[in-house]
């Protein structure tokens, strides 16, 4: 839009900025350390300890999580002066954003004119709320006064706005053709930010954990208690987000008054000179994380071999570090308990469950209606190509962003209940929240279409009829409701310890430290006799108040639910939002695409030994095509449903017409 910055980013303020990302660096990477190695004995300590004795009891998927990609004609506020200009926009596949100049300039494999990772943008649809957001960037009028005003080009009215928001970036103004494409993008959009947000919350590696760990506890050492959305994104986007929270008053101070315009003009100079701090933070921060990598390797393997050896000891010891801690802490714990949390605990733990219980009944409903669907069409036509799109659709029910709308709705429902409840306690995290209940729920449903997927390969043959095929899919669908009722108490159970923990644990931990940390130098010597960095008083002392929150949360849940299966132990209590039963250790912070053979079998989520593998990867080698006629009493249900699928590789676009062709019988 209108004007820009009264100078650019000169070279002494980015020198600046480094100087800033240096010593941002300096003082967060004894923290991370410290929780690599506590990371790797909780890792290593649940790996040899006692398995529950119920775990989960759908298959784990192994598909990725990914959105998918959607690509059309849009129009967007760009240039200098600022017009409303057509161009092309893809979302990728791992939530990226580009744009082109058109169509023919991407198909041709053309440079885009710009691109973004959505990590952390806000997407509005309305543009009088737009307006009023950029109104509020500004309130007061500053500066120079007669630079034009452009707002013109955003008071015109636009039938279907596509508006991306961001606190520290430039704002991206798009606008589509129709209502339908607008509800299309819109999606989409919301599909790729949650993908890129949750990035370190979904991974399963000790690293992504530890880090997070590291974040919370630098900016409790700055004095910030309470969670709230800082850490969504990659840890080079988290940790800019951090600096950039920090600096933001200095920077509006010191630069807001130089900027020229008035109005939203002024708004938008001043969020673009937001972008380019954003982006020097950025690249320093990913430098200095990628300067740390070859250290965090070889101090990850280094931890692994010095901790298994003595984790008896450690864990030994930690527990008599605590049990004293436990004692010393108690009476002003308590106290803290019943004043401030007993009270509210009931709602917001009633108002977790509402948020969750009901986002994973809606999946299970859809489910149930996709695995009606396909015994349905197995007795109506079993070898058509209706079949295979049934097959197709099935699969792919866990990333089809307009189907999953209705249990991702559900998790919105009690954002502002469950905000009002959470704010007093200083959690500003809800759409980090509500993002855990989505990733919940299509991890869920992910899970659910694999077990079906395999259970469907191990019951039918190719000498069953139709109606025989159709009543044993009839008995996996029993199977896979009752392993998905099962699972769904679960990750409620554990959905509800983690954000309860989320929302109270920081302020039960500002609340008490005043007094109860003073004493944590008398336990050091206990702590350093050991000689490992993988303890320090600190984090047991956190343990401790840890698992006092969980035994209430606990009481709570047995209360609302009626479980006489929730417990609570020093190990158990160290469960956070999105954790996954399951995962094979990683000590590494690897997300990548799969690639390969094996990722078509991961793809389709098969198991890797069926004979729909073994039939899909013949023909995905011998490139055969599809068959297409089958006896009526000699379905090969499997048969088709690996070919389907195996077709659906090459239709991934959400708006591609799923056309499959008729091919000689072979």
């Amino acid at each position: 839009m209108g004007g820009r910055p009264s100078s650019p980013l000169d070279k002494q303020q980015r020198q600046h900025l480094k100087g800033q990302v240096d010593t941002l660096l300096r003082n967060f990477l004894p923290c991370y350390r410290g929780q690599l190695a506590a990371s790797v004995l909780r890792q290593i300590s649940r790996e040899l300890g006692p398995q529950e004795p119920a775990g989960s009891q759908l298959l784990r998927s192994k598909k990725l999580p990914r959105v998918r990609e959607h690509r059309g004609p849009l129009t967007q506020l760009r240039g200098h002066p600022p017009r409303w200009q057509p161009i092309f926009c893809v979302l990728r596949g791992d939530g990226r954003l580009e744009w082109f100049s058109h169509k023919e300039e991407y198909e041709n494999g053309g440079h885009c004119l710009g691109s973004t990772a959505l990590t952390g943008y806000t997407l509005l649809t309305s543009q009088r709320e737009y307006l009023r957001l950029l109104d509020a960037l500004c309130p007061e009028s500053l500066g120079d006064h007669t630079q034009e005003e452009p707002d013109s080009l955003l008071e015109v009215p636009v039938s279907f706005p596509l508006f991306l928001q961001h606190p520290f970036r430039r704002h991206l103004c798009f606008s589509a053709a129709t209502r339908e494409a607008q509800h299309a993008w819109r999606l989409a959009l919301q599909g790729g930010i949650r993908l890129q947000g949750t990035v370190l919350q979904r991974s399963q590696a000790p690293a992504a954990r530890a880090f997070l760990d590291a974040v919370r506890l630098y900016r409790q050492h700055q004095g910030h208690f309470g969670d709230d959305d800082v850490t969504l994104g990659s840890d080079a986007e988290v940790l800019t987000a951090v600096l950039m929270r920090e600096q933001l008053p200095a920077l509006r101070a010191q630069t807001l008054p130089g900027l020229r315009g008035a109005g939203r003009a002024r708004a938008w100079a001043w969020t673009e000179l937001l972008d380019a701090v954003h982006a020097a933070v950025l690249a320093g921060a990913s430098a200095g994380l990628c300067a740390f990598q070859p250290e965090k390797d070889e101090l990850l393997a280094s931890l692994e071999k010095t901790i298994r050896p003595d984790v008896d000891q450690l864990l030994r010891q930690r527990a008599r570090v605590a049990g004293r801690l436990r004692t010393n802490i108690r009476g002003p714990l308590e106290s803290c308990l019943r004043r401030e949390v007993d009270p509210q605990l009931p709602r917001v733990v009633q108002t977790l469950l509402r948020t969750v219980e009901a986002s994973l009944e809606a999946v299970r409903t859809l489910l149930a209606q996709g695995m009606d669907r396909l015994s349905h069409r197995l007795r109506q036509s079993p070898s058509g190509t209706r079949l295979r799109r049934e097959v197709y659709s099935f699969g792919e029910m866990p990333w089809d962003l307009a189907l999953m709308q209705t249990c991702y709705r559900e998790a919105e429902r009690s954002r502002g209940r469950l905000g009002q409840l959470a704010e007093p306690f200083g959690f500003l995290g809800m759409q980090s929240l509500v993002f855990g209940a989505q990733d919940l729920a299509q991890q869920l449903m992910a899970d659910a279409v694999a077990t079906f997927l395999q259970l469907a390969d191990q019951c039918l043959t190719t000498v069953l009829n139709c109606d025989q095929a159709a009543q044993r899919l009839e008995r996996v669908r029993g199977r896979v409701l009752k392993k998905f009722t099962s699972d769904s108490g679960s990750v409620q159970r554990r959905f509800i310890r983690g954000w309860g923990l989320c929302i109270f644990l920081p302020f039960v931990l500002s609340q008490l430290e005043p007094g109860c940390k003073k004493e944590l130098p008398e336990f050091e010597g206990d702590v350093l006799a050991v000689g490992s960095q993988a303890l320090t008083t600190e984090g047991i002392y956190e343990d401790v108040i840890r698992g006092c929150l969980l035994q209430r949360i606990d009481q709570e849940l047995k209360k609302t639910l009626g479980a006489n299966d929730v417990s609570c132990t020093l190990d158990g209590c160290l469960e956070v939002p999105w954790e996954q039963e399951g995962a094979a250790p990683n000590l590494n912070l690897v997300s990548s695409f799969l690639a390969g053979r094996q990722a078509f079998t991961d793809f389709l989520c098969l198991p890797a030994k069926s004979s729909a593998n073994w039939i899909l990867a013949a023909s995905l080698l011998s490139c055969s095509c599809f068959r297409s006629g089958f006896h009526r009493d000699s379905p090969v249900f499997l048969v088709q449903l690996a070919e389907g699928l195996s077709h659906s590789l090459e239709t991934v676009s959400s708006h591609s017409v799923w056309s499959f062709q008729p091919t000689p019988r072979q």
